[in-house]
């Protein structure tokens, strides 16, 4: 199994074009700032929005469906684990070490003939406000290591008690298909909007 990160990084780019169109046009109340910088980017923020009437600041994590161009997927994967030369480590959802204020999640991108992103879909999400109603049901970060413990070897879904797998979400092992190993939890996009954690720009 090969990793994509490279691959990844080059669409991320190209990608990033567009989603700067999409910011200009709907974000009237924002200036933003892309980060080039690649320590900012593993703390989490790859766009600073700055409030044009006041003082204040965003850090956005951009995360894109890059595997799934020209699908349309009503869900996101939000990383809890990852596996790095053998060793598992903290995935960016509960990360402590992460800034991020909000996620621009990219789902429904579509390219043309020449793999040139023409459209998606862009949804905020509040990373605190998500971490907190996820509290609520116990589903913490500390909740999650436990319950991965038992189910290393395991390989596809797994439903959680708290959350309706068909209409909220699941957790999904990629543990034979991709070389990081991620372990995600699956969340609907619909689910995020009605619970108040997240908002659609286009």
């Amino acid at each position: 199994m090969k990793s994509n990160f490279k691959a990844d990084l080059y669409k991320e780019k190209q990608l990033a074009v567009l989603l700067d169109s999409y910011y200009q046009k709907h974000l009237k109340k924002y200036a933003f700032e892309r980060i080039s910088d690649r320590r900012q980017q593993l703390r989490g923020i790859d766009l600073v929005l700055k409030d044009k009437f006041s003082d204040t600041f965003y850090y956005v994590d951009e995360k894109a469906q890059l595997d799934y161009v020209n699908e349309s997927l009503p869900t996101f994967a939000f990383e809890l684990f990852y596996e790095k030369e053998g060793e598992k480590k903290q995935g960016w959802l509960f990360d402590v070490a992460k800034k991020t204020h909000f996620y621009a999640l990219a789902t429904s991108i579509f390219s043309d003939v020449d793999k040139v992103f023409t459209s998606c879909n862009i949804t905020f999400v509040n990373r605190e406000k998500l971490i907190l109603h996820l509290s609520t049901l116990g589903l913490t970060r500390e909740f999650f290591e436990k319950l991965i413990q038992g189910h290393y070897d395991l390989h596809g879904k797994l439903v959680l008690e708290k959350l309706c797998p068909k209409k909220e979400g699941l957790l999904y092992f990629s543990t034979q298909n991709k070389a990081e190993k991620p372990i995600n939890l699956i969340l609907r996009l619909s689910y995020l909007e009605k619970i108040g954690v997240a908002k659609r720009l286009v």
